[in-house]
């Protein structure tokens, strides 16, 4: 549980002009991308998703702040999310003009190779591997040697 920071102007444009439906429509964005969360509820104010629900693992609790985070018009996102099986919390990478997932997995695992596990971390909310954008936060998890 915590307050996370966001790019307000980066992200995908659900449609969060007003604050009216905001919640409902951050909530259809989680639903589509089939994220299971029990008690999915979203509020929305001054730019700030407060999210409460209950989910299974950290990994979920990550994806689904990410997944309200990486909206354009989110700058907060207040977590109250249950999590069933609690493990450590991974790390999140806000990318920046000219970052791939090349470079930020040798900034943090020492190997461009490594960019997989970066993409991976980061499904559904990534598509392609190539397809990054400056303001987007990423989960980079830690990984055993």
């Amino acid at each position: 549980m915590g307050l996370f920071d966001f790019i307000k102007d980066a992200g995908k444009a659900i449609g969060l002009v007003d604050e009216a439906g905001a919640g409902e429509r951050l909530v259809e964005e989680i639903r589509s991308l089939n994220l299971d969360v029990e008690d999915l509820s979203v509020g929305f104010s001054d730019g700030t998703a407060k999210i409460s629900g209950r989910v299974k693992t950290q990994e979920l609790r990550e994806k689904v702040i990410l997944a309200a985070g990486n909206v354009a018009g989110v700058e907060k996102v207040d977590d109250n999310l249950t999590v069933e099986q609690q493990a450590p919390q991974a790390l999140f990478h806000t990318v920046e003009r000219g970052d791939t997932l090349s470079a930020i997995a040798k900034k943090f695992y020492g190997s461009p190779m490594k960019y997989m596990v970066i993409f991976k971390a980061n499904q559904p909310l990534l598509k392609d591997p190539d397809r990054i954008y400056p303001g987007q936060v990423l989960r980079i998890p830690e990984i055993k040697e």
